[in-house]
């Protein structure tokens, strides 16, 4: 299977919402496969990958993943929320109650989802060889048509409890660096609405214009279809 790179580069996202339907043994292998292609520190390759199905696991750590939603809304975005509520018409409040309804979603189904990846790493405070893998397998998951989702909020929040459910020995100094949901999604592939690349970047200096504009994403998928 194959796919355009710009194709997969501009169109995979946070998927959230999915379908229950298992995510084929083939279609899992060729994930992790691309993930441990990634570049590693020194080539150190101090990372494990963790992938979990069982529904009875699952339903252990769903809990523990609603309760640190709820305490990520009540801090660290608390304020953003609230002044989404205060104003609603405000096209950032819109996307970001779009945000938190497609993370609470992944909440409150999480028993639903089929496939979850957990992803350890030792000695890498940065993340630099953790998330570029964990990254690849996301990709290689679009490739299959498989939605994904990164996050972290079990590290912070309840660490201790997943290394628990999850048999992971406290003795080798492995950090959970995050999970990523894995599902075939219920809606459609798209282009990320984001700040435009000039408005976040600069050159050679802090503050200094970029040397470009861009004012609509470079990739399109008219622009991937075959002339006449």
């Amino acid at each position: 299977l194959s796919m355009d790179i710009e194709e997969a580069l501009y169109t995979t996202r946070a998927m959230r919402r999915v379908r229950p339907d298992p995510v084929p043994l083939d279609v899992q292998a060729e994930i992790l496969d691309a993930a441990i292609r990634a570049p590693s520190g020194g080539n150190t390759q101090n990372w494990r990958f963790l992938l979990v199905d069982d529904r009875d696991v699952i339903a252990r750590v769903g809990p523990l993943y609603r309760h640190a939603i709820d305490q990520l809304w009540q801090t660290i975005y608390a304020d953003r929320l609230a002044a989404a509520a205060e104003h609603p018409e405000d096209e950032e409040n819109i996307q970001m109650v779009k945000v938190q309804r497609s993370a609470q979603w992944l909440a409150d189904h999480f028993e639903e989802v089929p496939l979850f990846l957990f992803a350890f790493v030792q000695a890498d405070p940065s993340g630099g060889s953790i998330f570029p893998a964990v990254w690849s397998a996301q990709l290689a998951a679009r490739a299959h048509g498989v939605g994904s989702s990164l996050t972290a909020v079990l590290g912070f929040f309840h660490p201790d409890e997943v290394f628990e459910i999850l048999g992971v020995p406290r003795d080798e100094h492995w950090v959970m660096a995050c999970c990523v949901s894995f599902g075939y999604p219920t809606g459609r592939w798209g282009i990320a609405t984001r700040r435009p690349v000039h408005e976040v970047s600069y050159r050679n200096r802090w503050g200094s214009p970029v040397g470009f504009i861009v004012d609509q994403p470079l990739w399109s998928p008219q622009a991937a279809e075959p002339g006449p």
